[in-house]
């Protein structure tokens, strides 16, 4: 196994446009685990930890850049307002020591369904900004960026350069189950986040299907709802019954397996707990900020 360690971005381009089968190499948390259990055996290992700019991110009117190697640590200290489902998925990653290293960037190239920012950046909307020698940049939007298990849409000569995510408008949460409360992997998990600007709700599950995916059906039947009933002017509470069909179109989302952490059916069922419980605590906080500004225009 040769190790590469370039100095610069434009470096790490060339190198990859060379050794397109070259495994980059930041925090390691994933790469390494596969690695040393001989689960992965690369020919170059591509070391990127010199190219300071990847682990910086830029605050701009509209949304973030954030830096592939940003570690999670960073996020829950600096972006908890900004990005406050990405902050409260981080919080759950693993242990200090993984999340000191850890980042979204190696979450989205080992496109693991159960990878713990992949609920949070589905339910922002956010883009995957990818980068090679030879076609340039291109965004790739969340929703096209996961093409299989453990599989993405970056070509063999990108690198994932950084994740632009729109700015939170409104309340974000982020759910997860495991077996136990720290360094475990999802059992499965739930984000959700609303975008008032907008009226929309998003969604995102993690580990309760073949690829991170949204609950498109629940989205939509809430966001119609919450329209035509008048949530987002009024601020009024959520009525039992749409709170029910909104769970259950979100577990009928998931497409899950049978595995050592928990069942299909558990996870199924698991997904619309999660799915009622952070609808609830997201629209009260919408309503608490509602009756705040219906206060000021008083």
């Amino acid at each position: 196994m040769d190790f590469l360690r370039p100095a610069s971005w434009e470096e790490a381009l060339a190198a990859k446009a060379e050794h397109p089968t070259a495994v980059p190499i930041a925090g390691g948390t994933d790469v390494m685990v596969e690695i040393n259990f001989d689960h992965r055996r690369p020919e170059y290992l591509l070391d990127l930890n010199r190219i300071a700019e990847l682990g910086q991110w830029e605050v701009g009117e509209e949304k973030v850049v954030l830096g592939a190697s940003v570690p999670y640590t960073r996020i829950i200290e600096n972006l908890k307002n900004e990005l406050p489902g990405l902050a409260r998925a981080s919080h759950t990653v693993a242990s200090p020591q993984i999340r000191n290293r850890g980042g979204v960037g190696g979450n989205l190239g080992c496109a693991s369904p159960a990878g713990d920012s992949h609920p949070a950046l589905l339910a922002s909307g956010a883009h995957v900004e990818a980068e090679s020698q030879a076609r340039g940049v291109r965004l790739i939007p969340i929703d096209a960026f996961y093409t299989g298990v453990k599989r993405n849409a970056l070509e063999a000569d990108e690198l994932i350069k950084s994740v632009h995510i729109p700015k939170a408008t409104g309340p974000q949460e982020f759910s997860k189950v495991g077996t136990r409360n720290a360094m475990v992997i999802a059992v499965c998990a739930f984000g959700l986040a609303l975008h008032p600007q907008e009226r929309t709700v998003r969604t995102g599950i993690g580990s309760a299907a073949p690829t991170p995916v949204r609950a498109k059906e629940a989205e939509d039947f809430l966001n119609a709802a919450l329209e035509e009933g008048g949530f987002w002017e009024s601020g009024k509470i959520i009525t039992p019954s749409i709170a029910k069909q909104f769970a259950q179109l979100a577990s009928g989302a998931c497409n899950p397996i049978d595995d050592v952490r928990g069942s299909a059916d558990y996870r199924r069922h698991a997904v619309g707990v999660m799915a009622r419980r952070t609808l609830m605590w997201t629209w009260e906080s919408y309503r608490g900020g509602k009756g705040r500004e219906l206060e000021g225009a008083a």
